[in-house]
């Protein structure tokens, strides 16, 4: 080594010294301090600014109700459509190219008889509807299941159902989430979402069924959004009803849809037993999903209206209104 290389390392070596002191010793306020007197070391760890979700409701028509109903007679993909009608029709909400955003329960790895997942036939019809009548330029599909999504998306049949109806499925991975403002939320103000598949999105239908819940009693249209969320959601059991009635904010979907066709009277959310599901002959469409959420839990789990402490609590954050009379449209046959 010269001279010249060893002035060199030696200027090198020294400012790297007096950077390290600079950045440990610093004043808080100063340019790159790492230092915090009330929480030491924290101004060197990552930061995540937050990002916010847009509002993905549409105004209903002149003379459409809030909460579409239809029942007897009639295919699942009938009734669908005429519970969309109730509401306006598909296409006053999903305009061509539209990138629509589906959302069904894929929670569990159950067959879709047991009524823990979404019905696979009613996403098929749905996604047909938005590609076809309304000549959207792409559907997704996403959920974040409880258990593998792979297994979950494939014994539920949800994957079949959208790739077999022109739909794309989008499964979680760690890269897939970013942190949520949710202005007006008590547990999820701040929290991980699953934001990826809602890249230039347009619109956002939720598709739920109808089940019993064992911690909040029940599970349909606003619960669904819980698969959006990431981290270490499971700690909000705790305060069930606060983070169903959180989720009742989360999203502002264009509508949302309810199947009734089959509902998980009792042992829910996670079913097994085919004898705790009830055939019925409903699908619900809706633009208030606390309405349809109410009705629902009245007429098809058959439950009185002493309804869940979340939906009173949705009411109060802004997520919809509970008193569902005067507000719907039954079609029947």
């Amino acid at each position: 080594m010269d001279r010249r290389q060893f002035i060199r390392r030696i200027a090198t070596a020294g400012g790297v010294t007096s950077a390290v002191g600079y950045v440990s010793l610093a004043p808080e306020n100063w340019p790159g301090s790492i230092r915090d007197k009330n929480k030491p070391g924290l101004r060197s760890m990552p930061r995540h600014t937050p990002d916010t979700i847009q509002d993905f409701s549409v105004a209903k028509p002149a003379g459409a109700v809030d909460v579409g109903i239809a029942r007897k007679a009639g295919t699942p993909k009938v009734k669908l459509r005429r519970a969309i009608d109730g509401i306006g029709g598909i296409e006053h909400y999903i305009k061509p190219g539209d990138i629509v955003l589906v959302k069904p329960n894929v929670a569990f790895d159950r067959s879709p008889n047991l009524g823990a997942t979404s019905d696979p036939e009613i996403l098929q019809h749905l996604i047909e509807m938005i590609l076809v009548d309304c000549r959207a330029q792409e559907v997704r599909v996403c959920d974040n299941p409880i258990e593998s999504p792979q297994d979950c998306f494939a014994k539920s049949k949800i994957r079949q159902a959208t790739e077999m109806a022109g739909g794309r499925v989008y499964l979680p991975d760690s890269n897939a989430f970013k942190m949520l403002h949710t202005p007006g939320a008590s547990l999820i103000e701040e929290w991980w979402f699953f934001h990826r598949p809602f890249t230039n999105v347009d619109k956002v239908i939720g598709l739920s069924p109808v089940k019993d819940h064992n911690l909040c009693n029940a599970s349909m249209a606003i619960k669904n959004w819980y698969g959006l969320l990431g981290g270490t959601r499971n700690q909000f059991h705790q305060d069930i009803h606060g983070i169903v009635s959180d989720l009742s904010i989360l999203i502002k979907p264009t509508f949302v849809v309810l199947d009734g066709t089959k509902v998980l009277m009792q042992n829910g959310p996670t079913g097994g037993d085919p004898s705790n599901v009830k055939k019925n002959d409903c699908v619900i469409a809706s633009v208030d999903q606390v309405a349809s959420d109410a009705w629902a839990f009245e007429h098809l789990l058959e439950r009185g209206r002493e309804y869940p402490e979340y939906l009173a609590m949705a009411e109060s954050k802004g997520g919809g209104k509970v008193d569902w009379d005067g507000r719907t449209k039954e079609i029947l046959g």
